[in-house]
């Protein structure tokens, strides 16, 4: 595989084959993520991407799931990446479901139309990166959208059929607006309703304006306490008609995996233990990004 840079992908595309189709994100903006930060956004060419194509032809024919990274292959023109998907189709007959990263640039550029063609050929799962639904500090954290355009995007990735993984950041309103975030998070994810949500707590990273803010104590971060706190806040603010929440990615202080809306009640009681004590939380040093 010609991968370039570092790679990254969900936690739940672990055992996916990851096709890297662009180089980097096309906002590359927000204060709290470096993932990208030496990365110029690119599209690759598309002989280097059907070479990858045929590599995993040959090697990868026990993966039935595929990744496009990098950053945001929505963005990619919609006929090139028709292409591409008709290539994974021919040569990877196997794989039955393609995965990608979508940002509300890259959704706002597609009609609803070409996402339904998206979805025709196997794009059947988008990962959209919410963070908060609190309009300041979308603004403060230079995500490049509101709440409301958030919404809006969400729903029209539903639409087409294409399930919508939404992922928040815990913690990312530091201290001050801590409880609104999780307040006006909890009501934009009710909004959108997606298939699955993922909380992240947040994990300050070198070289970041959120970090160097962190530093010269312009940004207060939140406990371990108060994470969980917050946690417990936008769950309670969050109604999905049918969707997954958990919060057991490597950065969580506490395991959540709860089905909306029955397992509700239960995961607001287990963090409720949590908080008195009754349950222990994860070791700092066995927290990761």
């Amino acid at each position: 595989m010609h991968y370039e840079g570092m790679i990254i992908r969900p936690p739940s595309e672990a055992n996916s084959i990851l096709l890297q189709v662009t180089l980097g994100c096309s906002h590359n903006k927000c204060t709290f993520c470096g993932t990208f930060r030496q990365k110029r956004f690119n599209i690759k060419k598309d002989d280097i991407i059907f070479e990858d194509i045929e590599f995993a032809r040959q090697y990868c024919r026990r993966q039935n799931r595929l990744f496009l990274c990098d950053g945001d292959a929505l963005i990619v023109p919609q006929q090139r990446l028709v292409k591409i998907l008709n290539r994974i189709r021919d040569r990877l007959p196997w794989v039955d479901r393609v995965g990608l990263y979508a940002n509300t640039k890259g959704i706002s550029m597609k009609t609803d139309e070409q996402l339904k063609e998206l979805y025709d050929l196997g794009v059947k799962i988008a990962y959209m990166g919410l963070e908060t639904g609190d309009d300041k500090v979308l603004k403060d954290i230079r995500k490049g959208a509101t709440a409301e355009k958030m919404i809006t995007m969400g729903k029209k990735i539903k639409a087409s059929g294409i399930k919508l993984s939404v992922t928040v950041l815990v913690g990312i309103a530091g201290k001050q607006r801590s409880r609104t975030h999780a307040m006006e998070t909890g009501k934009v994810l009710s909004a959108m309703d997606p298939d699955y949500v993922g909380a992240l707590s947040l994990m300050l990273v070198p070289g970041t304006e959120l970090n160097k803010d962190y530093e010269e104590g312009k940004f207060e971060l939140i406990t371990a306490q108060e994470m969980l706190e917050e946690l417990g806040i936008m769950i309670s603010c969050t109604t999905l008609s049918n969707g997954l929440f958990h919060a057991n990615h490597a950065s969580n202080y506490l395991p959540i995996r709860a089905k909306f809306p029955q397992d509700k009640e239960k995961t607001l009681e287990m963090i409720s233990k949590a908080l008195k004590g009754k349950l222990a939380l994860k070791p700092e040093y066995m927290r990761a990004l």
